[in-house]
């Protein structure tokens, strides 16, 4: 089982004049892999064969991939595969014994021609690897009592229902932005900060007003321009697929029925309107009356949307936007979407929400990145939940990085939990030495770590509204200060080392019988090494020594010791421990 087509993932521009080429092969079937290439409209005897790297290994597949230099633009393709004992060209013809030859209509061979700046995916280069921070603002501080909702229940004290006010607002992230910056934030998420009756406010009334428990425009603006003097972007949650119950136009819808200019906007059923028993109109979710689905292939409703995402980023300067529920906006949507956000700002980023692999929706004419479900999944089966090995772990995490183009994998929004989700620290069954452990795996892997607000302070919480517990600002003392203080130190090393960052994403070794973990992360100037102990015994570990060994420590989690020996690295790591290295 072979595949490589001229499209996709597996064969695709970089740039105008470098591409990407990787063949995927059933798991264990092919000794080597060499890729043959040339111009097309160059003579056939002058293409040049060259061997290509196996780069990954999921549970059912081998990965080879090499980087090619095209200075006309395109070039020709086909492969020479090793099987041990017979070797087999792979072409658009498929598998043949011989090697194909020109033809009278044309080239037996993969092409990609004519590669133009369209067809390069391309994300804001300050998103990659950056640290991104979420907020959910009525429980992160509250700056101005003024402002609070009647009857808001006291600071700290457990959200029993969904509608549970606590008086957090945009002062009171203002107040933190020295927090934020001391922890070394790049990028904060706020969720949705629009007029709405809820305190998640994901049913928005008015997308042009912020909503006055929160603060007002000129709050907000103060709040984006101290973030940006602080080198921290700000990105709006936009809730683009539904509105709230009291939105203007459904209430036009409410009033006037089938002579509403509005009527089209979105899907009703029957007249009159009614929400019960069920609502007489499409909702978000299953018969959420509050939440009417708005017709996004409707050329107004479009352009209504466009203009609020287009309006925030030039009168409050906001950096992009997270799409709520992004999967079901359109694929036609987000591409227009995409179109009126970078002719608004080029550098703006477009991060979807997506529960799932959402190649389609990055491609480069939609987002620039999605929150990586599938990566968290497996964070927490790894780390909290110990329901899958070492081995299987690796696996789980080339998968993921083999669906999408590798420039896509630096912009990925990798979350360990969020508003939506039970915390992460609770799914360790607060063994704070687990999530330590998997903190280290997220701040030293490829992508955009995500921190939701307070796990860097070890706050717990369960299913919804109990994961949006109010921000613990007390004094840290013992293992959350060490799990805060971890948090800082990684964020730290991050950005000193470009390899951390934005370098590629090597397995190293895996050991599925201790759980032992490593990695390599390598930049054209740099390799780290990353060892890490998952499990609740002290391991001794004996990890072959890269290539380019320098030798230098950068950090030694949680005590333990390392030494050389005959090409070995040999480390005594404890409970739950990593060791980080820098090799090069």
């Amino acid at each position: 089982m072979i595949y490589c087509g001229p499209y996709g993932v597996r064969a695709y521009p970089l740039d105008l004049h470098t591409v990407s080429m990787t063949l995927q092969a059933k798991k264990n079937d092919l000794k080597s892999c060499y890729l043959v290439h040339g111009d097309p409209w160059e003579p056939y005897v002058s293409m040049r064969t060259v061997r290509m790297d196996k780069i990954a290994t999921d549970d059912s597949f081998d990965y080879f991939r090499i980087i090619v230099k095209v200075p006309s633009r395109r070039v020709r393709y086909v492969f020479l595969i090793d099987k041990g004992k017979k070797q087999l060209w792979y072409s658009e013809m498929g598998l043949t014994p011989k090697k194909p030859e020109v033809g009278e209509l044309g080239f037996p061979y993969f092409e990609i021609l004519n590669n133009r700046k369209d067809d390069v995916f391309i994300a804001p280069e300050w998103a990659k690897g950056a640290v991104a921070y979420q907020i959910f603002p009525d429980r992160f501080y509250n700056g101005d009592k003024t402002n609070d909702p009647p009857n808001i229940k006291k600071w700290g004290k457990l959200p029993l229902t969904r509608d549970t006010f606590y008086g957090g607002d945009l002062h009171g992230i203002i107040e933190k932005i020295p927090y934020l910056s001391e922890l070394g934030i790049d990028l904060i998420y706020l969720t949705p900060i629009f007029s709405s009756p809820s305190t998640h406010k994901y049913d928005t009334t008015d997308y042009y007003q912020i909503d006055p428990h929160f603060g007002d425009l000129k709050t907000f603006k103060e709040l984006v321009k101290k973030c940006h003097e602080n080198n921290i972007k700000v990105i709006l949650d936009g809730v683009f697929d539904h509105c709230g119950y009291n939105f203007w136009a459904f209430q036009d819808v409410m009033r006037k029925g089938l002579k509403s200019g509005y009527v089209d906007w979105f899907n009703i059923y029957s007249f009159p309107i009614k929400t019960r028993p069920k609502p007489t109109y499409e909702t978000w979710g299953k018969d959420l009356w509050w939440m009417p689905r708005l017709m996004t292939e409707n050329p107004e409703v479009r352009r209504y949307l466009l203009d609020v995402a287009v309006y925030w980023i030039k009168e409050a300067g906001i950096d992009g936007w997270r799409l709520d529920v992004a999967s079901e906006l359109g694929h036609d949507f987000l591409r227009e979407f995409r179109k009126a956000i970078k002719k608004t700002n080029p550098d703006a980023i477009i991060i979807g929400e997506i529960p799932h692999f959402a190649s389609p929706h990055l491609e480069g004419d939609q987002c620039d990145s999605v929150m990586n479900y599938p990566f968290r999944q497996a964070v927490i089966d790894f780390f909290a939940k110990g329901t899958i090995n070492a081995e299987e772990f690796d696996a789980r995490l080339a998968k993921i990085r083999m669906i999408y183009k590798e420039p896509v994998n630096h912009v990925l929004y990798n979350l360990i939990g969020s508003h939506d989700t039970v915390r992460f620290l609770s799914l360790c069954g607060n063994k704070i030495e687990k999530m330590m452990l998997a903190t280290i795996f997220q701040f030293t892997y490829t992508g955009m770590p995500a921190i939701y607000y307070g796990d860097e302070r070890g706050m717990v919480g369960g299913s919804d509204p109990d994961c949006r517990r109010c921000m613990d600002w007390g004094e840290l003392k013992g293992q959350k200060l060490k799990l805060f203080e971890l948090y800082k130190k990684l964020i730290s090393l991050r950005k000193a080392h470009p390899a951390l960052k934005t370098g590629e994403f090597f397995t190293h070794f895996v050991d599925r019988k201790d759980n032992l973990y490593s990695y390599l992360r390598r930049s054209e100037s740099q390799e780290i090494l990353i060892v890490l102990n998952n499990s609740a015994k002290t391991c001794r570990v004996a990890v072959p020594s890269p290539k380019s060994w320098a030798g230098t420590v950068i950090d030694l989690l949680e005590g333990g010791k390392y030494e050389i020996v005959r090409g070995k690295i040999r480390a005594s790591l404890g409970p739950y421990s990593g060791l980080i290295l820098k090799t090069a």
